[in-house]
Parts: structure tokens; C-alpha cells; sequence
């Protein structure tokens, strides 16, 4: 092989890199958000597209697509066209949960995407309503107990995080709830307050208004460390149950057989949104831990995440009704 013909071979792949990074993307970029307007998910992506838009030059159009616990919207990411121009944001739910519960579904939970970054954990928060007399975790607990099978706990629907973390509350202090599932985290939210359901588990970006206006009681936060939010509400391992953390995430996806260098460019501009001051600030406020990850990071922990939740789901019984 001739010196002159790698030299024009490697001058045409420049070229074409060259080309590809000119015209990519060329127009806006819809965001499929499996989930509410107005749910944590949801405001997650809004910040974080809006930085990445004013970034790249071309808009992110949010597109949400909410029912079945996010099973539609996932569907519409996975079948997409693999071309940069549908993403996805996925939470783990709809990937490690949902396929748990309804084994028939049109999409690979692990190998049907292509992962891109993490963009943010969500801090869930156990509340109760003001009337029901606790404080802590521990006088949760011992109420619960005293009146087996008897207490009943609000989630936004089957295998909503909501219902996942009770369930894992559940599965490691021994008390029996009876769960009761509404259409929505905020709609669930709202039967606590009104004092029909007693307890739950919710984003804090849905709870915290509701906390400071005193319509609901914070008993502790499910993450690993306390929120600055709520910095005298103390973390449920601190409560009692050494190593209990339920932290939901959401995450960034493409099609399957979106390219290499389609993904490289959008987890490139993912970390460079979460970078802003700005971006960190506003989830901050919202009670929302700003993360990123690399590809290969995201897929490990899917996998991690599909196996544990598997025998949660499986040791607690859930069923998809």
C-alpha cells in the first residue's frame, strides 16, 4: 500500500469526521420523558435540556409520554430511530422495575438502549400526615406493628418508586402496610395530606412545599446522607436501619444502534450541562442530586439495579394487577 494512498485514506476519514461533527445536529433534538409534566423526572430533563440547548445551539424538545409506569414512553425511546434526533430519559424504574413486573414488553431493558450519562439521583423522603402522632422512624415502626396490616401507604401506581421503596422499607423492618396506588406521585401525595392515606414515600421536589407549609411531617430521607434541604430530618439508616438507601435515578439513553460518535457527542454535552453552576443549583432546589456517569458506568448500574430490584419484587410479592 502506497505512502500517497494512506495519505488520502487517512485525509477522507478526517474529512468525514470533520463533516459529521459540522452537521450533527443540524435540528432540534426530541427528548421522550416517560413520565408526568411536573413530576421529578420530568424537571430534571427541563433543566438539564434547557443548558445543553443553549450549548449545542439547537433546541431539546421535551416530549412527554407518560402512562404504564413509563412502559409506553420507553417503548417510543427503544423503537426510535437510531439517528440522534430521539433520545430518551429513563429512570430506573422503567428499567429495572417494570421489566421485573411484566416480563412481556416490547423493549430490552438492558440491551434494547444505548446508555449516554446520568444526570440526577432523586431524594425520597418518608412523610406522614400531621395528624397521624410520629416523629421518627422508630415511632413509625412501633405504630405500624401495634396494628398489623392495618396501616395503608400511598404510591403513584404499581412499581412506582413510591411503591418500590415502602416495599423495601417494608421488606426490612417487618411491618406489614397495605398499599394503595394512585394515578401519579403528586396525586398520591395529595390523599396523604388530606389525611385519607397516612404515610408514604416521595420525592422531595414533589414533598418539600408541602412539608413547609405543614401539611406534611418529614420523618427521614431514604438517600445516604441527609438533604441540605431538610438538614434536621435525619437519613432512615440513621433512624434505625443501618444501610437502608433508596435512591431513584434518572439517566440519559439513545436508541439502540445510535453510533458511537452520536453518543460520545451527547454524553460530552450531558457532563457539560451538569457542569453549569446554574444547572446544579436549580436541582439542588428541588432536592435533586446532580450525577453524571460514564456509558459503561450507566449499564453496569442498570444491570446492578435489574437484579437487586428483581429480588425485592420477588421476596415482597409485588404483582403487576
Amino acid at each position: 500500500m502506497s505512502h500517497r494512498f494512506l495519505s488520502l485514506l487517512c485525509a477522507c476519514l478526517i474529512g468525514c469526521t470533520n463533516a459529521w461533527a459540522q452537521t450533527y445536529p443540524n435540528r432540534p433534538i426530541k427528548v421522550i420523558v416517560p413520565m408526568q409534566a411536573g413530576t421529578a423526572g420530568d424537571s430534571i430533563m427541563r433543566i438539564v435540556g434547557e443548558q445543553i440547548s443553549a450549548n449545542i445551539g439547537h433546541p431539546l424538545i421535551i416530549e412527554n409520554i407518560a402512562g404504564a409506569a413509563g412502559l409506553i414512553g420507553a417503548e417510543r425511546i427503544a423503537h426510535a430511530p437510531a439517528d440522534g434526533y430521539t433520545i430518551g430519559a429513563m429512570s430506573d424504574s422503567m428499567l429495572a422495575v417494570v421489566p421485573n413486573l411484566q416480563p412481556r414488553i416490547n423493549y430490552d431493558p438492558l440491551d434494547g438502549f444505548e446508555p449516554v450519562s446520568m444526570v440526577a439521583s432523586i431524594t425520597s423522603v418518608l412523610v406522614v400526615n400531621p395528624q397521624l402522632a410520629v416523629t421518627t422512624v422508630a415511632e413509625f415502626v412501633t405504630l405500624a406493628k401495634s396494628r398489623p396490616a392495618l396501616l395503608d401507604y400511598a404510591s403513584g401506581g404499581i412499581g412506582s418508586q413510591q411503591h418500590i421503596a415502602m416495599a423495601a422499607f417494608g421488606d426490612a423492618t417487618g411491618v406489614p402496610l397495605n398499599h394503595v396506588p394512585f394515578r401519579g406521585a403528586s396525586q398520591a401525595a395529595m390523599e396523604v395530606v388530606s389525611g385519607r392515606i397516612p404515610v408514604m414515600f416521595v420525592a422531595l421536589s414533589i414533598a418539600l412545599p408541602l412539608i413547609k407549609e405543614g401539611r406534611l411531617r418529614a420523618i427521614a430521607v431514604a438517600s445516604k446522607r441527609r438533604s441540605a434541604l431538610l438538614p434536621g430530618v435525619p437519613t432512615v439508616a440513621e433512624s434505625g436501619l443501618p444501610g437502608f438507601a433508596f435512591t431513584p435515578w434518572v439517566a440519559i439513553y439513545a436508541p439502540k444502534g445510535t453510533s458511537k460518535q452520536i453518543v460520545d457527542f451527547l454524553h460530552r454535552e450531558t457532563v457539560a450541562a451538569m457542569s453549569s453552576s446554574e444547572v446544579r443549583s436549580r436541582l439542588l432546589a428541588l432536592g435533586l442530586e446532580p450525577e453524571t456517569s460514564t456509558p459503561a458506568e450507566l449499564d453496569r448500574r442498570a444491570r446492578d439495579e435489574f437484579g437487586k430490584l428483581g429480588k425485592l419484587i420477588e421476596s415482597s410479592g409485588i404483582r403487576n394487577e
